[in-house]
């Protein structure tokens, strides 16, 4: 008899194996798990633009949006749980993007102390960075993930059919996390994307197949090096430490806070590490439609920042540029923080 189950990547994390099926494609999650226990969480958007796929399986559809990860949309999730009779051996599967992904982790983790869970990105942000790495959380407020916890889903399925109705904007988003990890961890790939554009990548299945899994790789290295962000992983808030600062404040997207947030990075990294490249790093976020310099409230933005996860007392561990391929940790005072940004 022919074996038609999908085939698996196992990686190894601390507490947990997750199994990673790249390029595999939505009808193969009933292979994976039981689907008469298993329940999909989603958002309107994705369920209304492929309904066909979630024929069949015990579906719990969210309002969509980063406005709504948050604790109300757990506790709803929660009693939806509870009312469809969800037990320890029930597994759920967030399908969609980060949102989706941070909540529906976020609710497996604390849900009868935890049950069984696993994703199916189906943006691209959420294919090269929200799945990846156990990370799973709310906002409350302006703050970004400030509530959650850090435990991997049993696995991450990929279909790149989802990608065939993403929306352009979210294609930006996304490119946003890939330029981030050329630019801390693989300077090859930052040449590759600039002698490319969407062209290269948008309907063909090949390309972004292979670039999706490139960046999972990446990510996925160094989480299973440093899992719990005691080191190395720190180097993936590359443009996140002021980005996540903006981004709830201004209303923008993840990609857009985030390429932001490297521009500056890297204007901080001229003046602390001697960083020499960022016109190559502006000028590659712009080639792939992503804002580099803004007018913001740098004052508001600094007292944000007051509240990140990386701040230690009066200590903020900032990642900046040695050069392009290379990140580097750098344990900033606030107050010499301060005057770099607001000198800026």
């Amino acid at each position: 008899m022919t074996d038609t189950s999908p085939k698996a990547k196992k990686f190894v994390f601390n507490n947990a194996t997750v199994q990673c099926y790249f390029a595999t494609g939505f009808a193969a999650l009933k292979n994976i798990v039981d689907k008469s226990h298993t329940i999909l969480i989603t958002d309107e958007n994705i369920y209304a633009r492929n309904e066909k796929k979630f024929k069949g399986w015990n579906t719990i559809v969210l309002k969509a949006g980063e406005a709504y990860k948050v604790q109300q949309t757990v506790d709803a999730v929660i009693d939806q749980l509870i009312e469809m009779e969800a037990d320890r051996k029930t597994t759920l599967v967030g399908v969609g993007g980060g949102v989706i992904t941070d909540i529906t982790g976020y609710v497996a983790s604390v849900y009868m102390r935890g049950i069984k869970f696993g994703f199916v990105p189906t943006s691209l942000l959420a294919l090269v960075d929200a799945s990846i790495g156990g990370k799973n959380g709310i906002d409350v407020g302006i703050y970004k993930n400030i509530v959650g916890i850090i435990r991997q889903p049993d696995f991450i399925l990929h279909d790149i059919q989802f990608l065939n109705t993403l929306p352009q904007a979210e294609w930006e988003n996304g490119f946003a996390e890939i330029i981030k990890h050329a630019c801390i961890k693989d300077a090859a790939m930052f040449k590759h994307l600039e002698q490319n554009s969407f062209r290269t990548y948008q309907g063909k299945k090949k390309e972004i197949c292979a670039l999706v899994q490139r960046n999972a790789l990446i990510k996925t290295k160094v989480v299973q090096n440093d899992e719990f962000e005691t080191g190395e992983r720190k180097l993936l808030n590359f443009g996140h430490t002021l980005g996540h600062a903006l981004e709830n404040q201004y209303e923008l997207s993840h990609g857009q806070a985030v390429a932001i947030g490297m521009t500056y990075a890297c204007e901080i990294s001229a003046q602390i590490t001697g960083f020499k490249q960022t016109d190559k790093v502006v000028g590659l976020l712009e080639q792939y439609n992503l804002p580099t310099y803004a007018h913001f409230d740098k004052q508001k933005a600094l007292d944000v920042l007051k509240h990140d996860k990386k701040r230690e007392r009066s200590d903020i561990s900032y990642v900046l540029l040695d050069k392009i391929g290379k990140g580097v940790i750098y344990n900033l005072p606030l107050a010499d923080l301060k005057d770099t940004i607001l000198a800026l």
